[in-house]
This record gives C-alpha cells, sequence and structure tokens, in this order.
C-alpha cells in the first residue's frame, strides 16, 4: 500500500508519514476521496473529531479542504507522534488539537465541545466501532444538532446497531471498505 497523502486543500499532494507497525489500517486514497466529495463544501468551517486517529490522515484532510478545528483522539503513542509529525509537515497544527487517550473513557467524559462531523475507523474486527456508536449515543454532548457520525469498517462487519439519539441514514461501499454514515435524531 502506497503512503498516505493529502488529497485537495491547502496541503494538496503532501506524503503523510505511516505509523510504524501494523497496529493502523489507513483509509484509501479512493474512500478518502469519495468521503470528502459526499462531505462537500460543508467541511469548510467545520468542527471534526477523527478517533482512532492513526495517521491522522482523514482529519489532516479535513483541515487541508478547510475545517475550522480537528482534534484527533488516539491511544497508541506511535499513531500520536505520526499524527503531530503529519501535521507539522503539512502546516496544518494551527487548528488541531492532538489527544492521547483511550477513545471510550474520552467520550464518556462530559462533552468540551460539539463536533459536526465525527470519524470513527477503528482496528477491525474488534467491534470497536459498534462500542464507539454506543458510547456516543449515550453521550450526545459530542456531537453538534446537525452532525453525522462517519464509520469506515470492513463489509464483513456490519450489522445494524440500536441507537436512541442516532439514526443510520446512508452506507457506500468501497472494495473492502464500508463507510456508514448517522445523524442526531430530530427531537423537534
Amino acid at each position: 500500500m502506497s503512503t498516505p497523502r493529502v488529497i485537495a486543500g491547502k496541503a494538496r499532494g503532501m506524503r503523510l508519514q505511516d505509523v510504524p507497525g501494523d497496529t493502523t489500517r489507513p483509509i484509501t486514497d479512493r474512500v478518502k476521496s469519495a468521503l470528502f466529495n459526499i462531505l462537500g463544501a460543508d467541511i469548510e468551517g467545520a468542527s471534526f473529531l477523527d478517533l482512532f486517529g492513526g495517521t491522522g490522515s482523514v482529519g489532516i484532510e479535513a483541515l487541508s479542504r478547510g475545517a475550522a478545528f480537528v482534534r484527533f483522539i488516539d491511544n497508541h503513542h506511535n499513531a500520536i507522534a505520526t499524527i503531530k509529525k503529519n501535521l507539522e509537515t503539512t502546516r496544518l497544527k494551527e487548528n488541531a488539537q492532538v489527544i492521547s487517550a483511550d477513545t471510550f473513557s474520552y467520550l464518556r467524559q462530559p462533552a468540551d465541545k460539539a463536533f459536526h462531523y465525527i470519524f470513527v475507523a477503528p482496528p477491525q474486527y474488534k467491534k470497536l466501532w459498534q462500542r464507539t456508536l454506543q458510547t456516543l449515543d449515550d453521550n450526545p454532548g459530542w456531537m453538534a444538532p446537525d452532525a453525522w457520525i462517519i464509520v469506515q469498517i470492513h463489509p464483513v462487519e456490519y450489522e445494524t446497531v440500536v441507537l436512541k439519539n442516532l439514526r443510520e441514514f446512508d452506507q457506500r461501499h468501497y472494495g473492502s471498505s464500508l463507510l456508514i454514515f448517522y445523524e442526531t435524531v430530530s427531537t423537534a
């Protein structure tokens, strides 16, 4: 697999460093391009939470395309160091925050910010994506009223998740990647 790169925006074409070892699975350019084509211009000025940040590729793409703020969460030292290095390389660190934390412990805390987009791409085949959705569903303060949560998994991992504050509204298949889109349920 080739090294990740920034596809569009201020840092277009810049190569990103991979996380050493095999603990992460970087998003492919095809899937990342498709995701940001779906988000379109709505990413401009948005806040973005990149959970299980890995290389930081998705959050950095959001910053490059005009997101106002991106927070990266990961609990692996190598991933945190890689995200920081990639933010430095792309000169996008000013509007970013990198936090070393367990995603679930972090999301159980009272929210200090509501995000427009939350990207969830945990290690595969461990049901961590369902656990992340349940944790966000139990603590909706992390989500702006019109927030989207985007989950990236292998298609064989998919199953319906029963939620009270979120609902699935779309799926997109790209080879061995599935993007699942959730939105907040309107209470009005």
